[in-house]
């Protein structure tokens, strides 16, 4: 493993994520961008469509010095990673190969996963072939299973699956990095420079193939060719037996709607509910520490049980 130094950021970002930086290669000409801070057991922190390991800053600053190892990559094609040109770059199964590859890189064990939005699927499917790497879960809102037949996609979803209007949407506009506040309960948690924090990375036209492309990799027909990966964390996430615990922002106009479905896949675990967004991390930073610390002691006490049952 070799670590690459990290792209120089702007002061007025680098201030927020006062974190240690560096890129990964995580497949041929491809390069992951990871903020980390912290030592302890692993809290890998996967974020959605189309934002970055920004977006969990606050959450990382509430468990400093809890004894956490607290890691922020940025998925391919958002934020300071390697972008992509090729649409069809974008499948669950190739970011669960380009995840998986940090995750072995850096040697993580009893992970604790932190996911939202697209974060569920691509941060889950790979431990579905790295199952003893999986310590515990803290869901946020998102979906980690294929939708039943019949269902109704979301506008958001039907909207980015429309040829031309929707290229010109997301890659000229641009849709949906400009109007993320629009999905907040609380609209000013997403202003100023924080809502430029989360452009600068798609500044460049030809970098905003991610945000349309993950959209895309949305469900909107039941042979769409996401749903066999799906099917796989679905799979997994019933049987994970781990610590599990769900922060869920109600006020969601894209996924609040997913919260009864995604706590019976887990097997009911613990829910705080909230009245936040979709961007739930900008709203109830301290509510996901505490779900977060929950869930690394009750794993720290199933290790500890586990050891003293050895023979």
């Amino acid at each position: 493993m070799e670590k690459m130094p990290a792209p120089e950021l702007p002061a007025w970002i680098a201030k927020e994520v006062p974190f240690t930086r560096y890129r990964l290669a995580v497949d041929e000409g491809l390069r992951m961008h990871v903020m980390e801070t912290g030592r302890g057991l692993p809290v890998l922190m996967v974020h959605g469509n189309p934002t970055w390991g920004f977006l969990y800053r606050k959450v990382a600053m509430c468990l400093q010095g809890q004894g956490l190892r607290l890691i922020m990559p940025d998925l391919v094609g958002f934020g300071f990673s390697d972008k992509p040109r090729d649409m069809a770059a974008h499948t669950i199964r190739n970011h669960s190969k380009w995840l998986g590859s940090l995750i072995d890189q850096l040697d993580l064990r009893d992970v604790i996963l932190v996911c939202q939005d697209w974060g569920g699927a691509l941060g889950t499917h790979p431990f579905t072939t790295r199952r003893d790497r999986l310590g515990g879960m803290v869901v946020l809102n998102t979906v980690l299973d294929a939708p039943s037949p019949g269902f109704e996609p979301t506008a958001f979803h039907r909207f980015s699956h429309l040829p031309l209007v929707s290229d010109f949407a997301f890659r000229v506009l641009p849709l949906p990095q400009a109007a993320l506040h629009l999905a907040q309960g609380d609209k000013s948690t997403i202003r100023g420079n924080v809502a430029r924090a989360y452009r600068y990375p798609l500044r460049h036209i030809r970098d905003r193939v991610a945000p349309l492309a993950t959209a895309r990799m949305a469900v909107d027909r039941m042979d769409h060719p996401s749903i066999p990966a799906l099917e796989e964390c679905a799979a997994f996430v019933e049987s994970f037996d781990g610590p599990k615990a769900m922060v869920w922002g109600r006020r969601d106009p894209i996924l609040a709607r997913a919260l009864k479905r995604t706590k019976a896949l887990l097997g009911d675990p613990p829910v705080t509910e909230t009245q936040a967004g979709h961007f739930l991390q900008e709203e109830v930073p301290d509510e996901i520490a505490a779900a977060v610390l929950d869930v690394s002691r009750r794993l720290s006490r199933a290790t500890a049980e586990a050891a003293q049952n050895q023979p």
